[in-house]
């Protein structure tokens, strides 16, 4: 692929691959109960994906509204794409997307493991670690 990678809001066409992604990461990588990794807020979220060369998704994230606050979620970025800046174009969407709907400040549950990737991206950590889904996490926060 030459170039940055790039990410796009996700439409109905693109579900049955974000729903393999984020199985493939979250239930299979990490051990994430499946029953966790989905639930109904999938329903109502924006969400967005960026593409390989070939057209297929190799990341997703999506967008809550909660107390107007922009609420990011389910980064998934696949194995063999990482480092490759798919995670941080999906991330770039999600806040243009949440400015787009008037939001300011944008907040996530990071796992430590990612706390570097969302530090680049201008976050904070805001409060101490805690357990989400067997993985420990920290909540992290910035302006929009």
């Amino acid at each position: 692929m030459t170039g940055r990678p790039t990410a796009r809001v996700a439409g109905p066409a693109d579900w049955p691959e974000v729903v393999a992604l984020r199985t493939r990461v979250f239930v299979e990588e990490q051990g994430v109960p499946p029953e966790v990794e989905q639930d109904g807020a999938d329903a109502t979220a924006v969400h967005a994906v960026a593409l390989d060369a070939e057209g297929r998704v190799v990341a997703t994230g999506r967008l809550l509204e909660r107390g107007g606050r922009a609420v990011v979620g389910r980064m998934a970025v696949d194995a063999a794409a990482r480092g490759g800046g798919h995670g941080a174009a999906v991330l770039a969407e999600l806040h243009r997307q949440a400015a787009a709907r008037g939001l300011s400040e944008v907040e996530l549950h990071a796992q430590v493991t990612a706390r570097g990737f969302y530090e680049r991206a201008g976050y904070t950590a805001v409060g101490g670690e805690y357990e989400e889904a067997g993985i420990v996490h920290v909540t992290m926060r910035r302006a929009l």
